[in-house]
């Protein structure tokens, strides 16, 4: 019986992790070993990624209801109270969206937030 050669699975294996590493300085897109050393960790920092965004966008609009809200003398967690109360369902990202778009809408939300007390 014929000896089994795993060459093929061996090369396609390879240049899967070669093809990732496309664009990486020196070695780390030729050789192989650095090459998937390289490719492990960009993966990983990937997944970290995603979900690190999630958490940086809701930061980043809760900093733009902040600032609009000091704009119209109230502060965020009485404004975030005072809708609740008031029974509005806005999640961040919209209330965030009007802070910087329609400054007059955000001020009526305001207006709504601070009269629910």
């Amino acid at each position: 019986m014929a000896r089994i050669k795993g060459a093929v699975a061996t090369r396609k294996r390879r240049k899967k992790i070669l093809k990732l590493a496309r664009g990486y300085y020196g070695a780390k897109s030729k050789q192989f070993r650095t090459a998937n050393q390289a490719v492990m960790r960009s993966l990983t920092n990937a997944y970290i990624g995603r979900k690190q965004k999630k958490r940086d966008f809701r930061s980043l609009w809760i900093t733009r209801i902040s600032a609009a809200c000091r704009m119209n003398d109230i502060n965020y967690s009485q404004f975030m109270n005072g809708l609740k109360k008031a029974g509005v369902t806005l999640n961040r990202k919209m209330l965030a969206e009007i802070a910087v778009s329609d400054m007059s809408a955000f001020a009526a939300l305001v207006e709504t937030a601070k009269s629910a007390k």
